[in-house]
């Protein structure tokens, strides 16, 4: 099994977060950056499924600058066996990241490609079905639970009220979402092998994008509560007021 894992480096969710002085970033002080949470269920799932076999080769790609190799580092520690950074400031096209990852991924050797369901981050959920329409490939996301067997896969994607069951055959993609797996976490054995596996860097260049960033503001503060009353008595003034003011 040959699998290709595109993982994104985005802040930390419980980090605190600001609007940087351009008014079209963040500011990056004091803000922790981590490998995507649904990202880690793709990678967890494409090792399970190579230790399974027995045999096979995960490869984990991502697109942004130079300090994304940490999360490359982190993802050889949990046991990819190599990582290839494209080097770039990054976009908030999807349409442009889902080229520069096809254009890799088309003159490489795989069985799956595996990605989160989403970046939690920007929260588009563009990129993994963008990829597979420009390989003519078969997409599967929102996936929480997965079977493989031969060149035949079956996944069980989460929509609303329930489970849908589709099948395809490989090679495909795959958008992992919460509750496929449990992600492991790298051991001390595994951060010393990550040290001896590959972890190479290409420089890329992006065509013009359609998508950019115009501003970002922060949400207004919250206004107080207030207390209408107390009791029985103070129920139809509360209804009053949901009624006229919040239009419920």
């Amino acid at each position: 099994m040959k699998s290709i894992v595109c993982i994104k480096r985005v802040p930390d969710s419980e980090a605190r977060i600001r609007v940087g002085g351009d008014g079209v970033g963040i500011d990056p002080a004091g803000v922790k950056y981590v490998m995507n949470p649904y990202d880690e269920f793709a990678l967890e799932e494409a090792i399970r499924l190579k230790e399974e076999a027995g045999d096979g080769l995960v490869t984990v790609l991502s697109v942004g600058p130079e300090e994304s190799k940490e999360i490359l580092r982190t993802a050889l520690a949990m046991g990819a066996d190599a990582a290839l950074l494209l080097a770039s400031p990054g976009s908030a096209d999807g349409l442009v990241i889902a080229r520069a990852l096809a254009e890799e991924i088309g003159d490489r050797e795989y069985d799956l490609i595996l990605f989160g369901k989403q970046a939690i981050d920007d929260d588009n959920m563009q990129v993994p079905a963008m990829v597979a329409e420009l390989l003519g490939l078969p997409c599967a996301s929102v996936v929480v639970e997965l079977e493989i067997e031969g060149r035949h896969a079956v996944a069980h994607r989460e929509v609303e009220g329930g489970h849908e069951i589709v099948e395809f055959d490989l090679p495909a993609v795959v958008g992992a979402q919460k509750g496929l797996n449990e992600p492991r976490y790298p051991s001390l054995k595994g951060i010393m092998a990550a040290k001896k596996k590959p972890l190479d860097v290409k420089e890329i260049s992006f065509t013009e994008p359609k998508v950019r960033i115009v501003a970002l503001q922060e949400p207004p503060p919250r206004a107080g509560g207030e207390i209408v009353g107390e009791g029985p008595k103070a129920v139809p003034e509360l209804v009053r007021r949901l009624r006229d003011r919040a239009l419920i």
